[in-house]
């Protein structure tokens, strides 16, 4: 009787093995397909653009900014980037926007969300500093 409850056991690993992976999978397609959207769903050079002509509209940037990488770090599994400040005072929202136009224009041909989640690398080495 062990045998047969040791084979049974064996086929729900097996099965609740291939349910989870199926759900990865999926999982994984539909994030790939999700549209990142608002002001900041701009390519670098629309940033740069932009802010050459208006000024101000870096502030607007610069929330969208804090509002993408805020979504990140709610998105982190487990502990990983627990105490993570997106403002330290060691890189204020000052440097924070001077990274981000230093960012694109030396990725010109980047995407402005690509430059936010620099930043972000940037602000996980400041907490490990």
């Amino acid at each position: 009787m062990s045998k047969h409850y040791d084979r049974a056991g064996f086929a729900v690993l097996i099965t609740a093995a291939i349910i989870v992976m199926s759900f990865n999978f999926a999982f994984a397609e539909s994030a790939s397909r999700q549209k990142v959207v608002g002001l900041g769903a701009a390519s670098c050079d629309q940033f740069i653009s932009d802010a050459t002509k208006n000024p101000s509209i870096q502030r607007d940037y610069l929330a969208w900014a804090q509002g993408y990488m805020s979504a990140i770090l709610l998105t982190r599994p487990g502990k990983v980037d627990d105490g993570l400040d997106l403002a330290p005072p060691t890189f204020p929202l000052l440097k924070q926007l001077e990274f981000l136009r230093d960012y694109c224009r030396t990725h010109s041909d980047g995407q402005f969300p690509e430059a936010v989640e620099g930043l972000y690398k940037a602000l996980r080495k400041e907490l490990a500093t």
